[in-house]
């Protein structure tokens, strides 16, 4: 089976091939003869019915500085697409909104992973509180005053912004921290959205995993280990990778929530645990494929496209 597969993603020429798993997904896709076809959500465009893109044919290979070729671009009737693999790196934002509703126009005619509805009604930090049991403590508001309540509740606490992503203005509030107001003041001039305000797990220092559902399965795991002195562990804030194993715990997470991602069509999921509690479900740009192939010897790309395959044949 020879699919169309459409990438819309960030340019190719920026990634890292040593950490990026969109290019794993490429690489597994060219290997099983897909042709691919290469995009920025810019380059989408929507008129009198149809949305189009302009698309360039994309060869991809494991060699640093020069790991791609693009051929000349055409604009095309994107429904004549096969796949779209949803792959451009957050904000959350309204752009990123806006793709979900032109992908809609498509889907699922042309299969479009993750499923474009389910990824505008599945916010990251949002979603993850359907499922009773598994958050820590957690309050979202943009209340001041509920705000200090909940710190004086817990002491140690950890803000952070509702639509962040990469660790970017996540804080770890300390009882003593003087900074508490002033980073409420940041917050209120940067965002227009709620705050997060959640129990601080000192679990974190012993770092938190990042685990890969495949169509509500669990795929594979890494622990991310924080930087000394910082309370996040995202790769992109610094974190190192380091193998590890699924706890029943763990397991229990991934059975809770996967027949919900089964259900929406989010077929490539990353979530992220601390100690016995889920933070955040991811289900935009997931990352962690190339550090849990390396660190445990497994191909999760191939089970991503097994299951895009499978999902492609039996699609309504």
């Amino acid at each position: 089976m020879s699919l169309a597969v459409a990438i819309q993603m960030d340019h190719i020429s920026s990634i890292d091939i040593d950490a990026d798993s969109t290019f794993m997904l490429a690489l597994e896709a060219q290997a099983r003869g897909h042709a691919l076809f290469h995009y920025e959500p810019a380059d989408l465009a929507f008129r009198d019915g149809t949305l189009h893109a302009r698309v360039q044919p994309l060869e991809v290979r494991r060699q640093k500085g020069d790991h791609f070729a693009l051929g000349p671009a055409r604009d095309i009737d994107l429904a004549d697409a096969d796949i779209v693999l949803m792959r451009q790196d957050p904000p959350f934002d309204l752009a990123y909104v806006t793709a979900t509703h032109l992908l809609e126009h498509i889907h699922p005619a042309t299969l479009v992973v993750n499923d474009p509805a389910e990824v505008r009604n599945a916010p990251e930090k949002l979603f993850v509180t359907r499922f009773p049991g598994v958050l820590p403590e957690t309050l979202i508001t943009a209340d001041r005053a509920r705000i200090a309540a909940f710190r004086r509740e817990f002491g140690d606490i950890i803000l952070k912004p509702l639509f962040g992503n990469g660790g970017a203005d996540v804080f770890h509030i300390r009882p003593d921290d003087e900074n508490f107001n002033a980073l409420l003041d940041m917050f209120a001039d940067k965002y227009r959205e709620p705050v997060i305000a959640q129990r601080y797990l000192p679990e974190v220092r012993a770092g938190d995993k990042r685990i890969i559902l495949v169509d509500g399965e669990p795929a594979g795991a890494v622990a991310r280990m924080p930087a000394d002195g910082d309370a996040r562990a995202n790769f992109h804030a610094g974190g190192q990778a380091r193998k590890t194993e699924l706890t029943e715990r763990e397991r229990e997470i991934c059975a809770t929530i996967g027949p919900a991602l089964r259900e929406r069509g989010l077929i490539f999921v990353g979530i992220d645990v601390i100690g016995d509690y889920l933070t955040e479900i991811n289900v935009t740009s997931p990352t962690g494929i190339q550090e849990i192939n390396r660190l445990d010897g497994i191909t999760v790309e191939s089970r991503v496209w097994d299951a895009i395959e499978e999902r492609f044949a039996n699609r309504a």
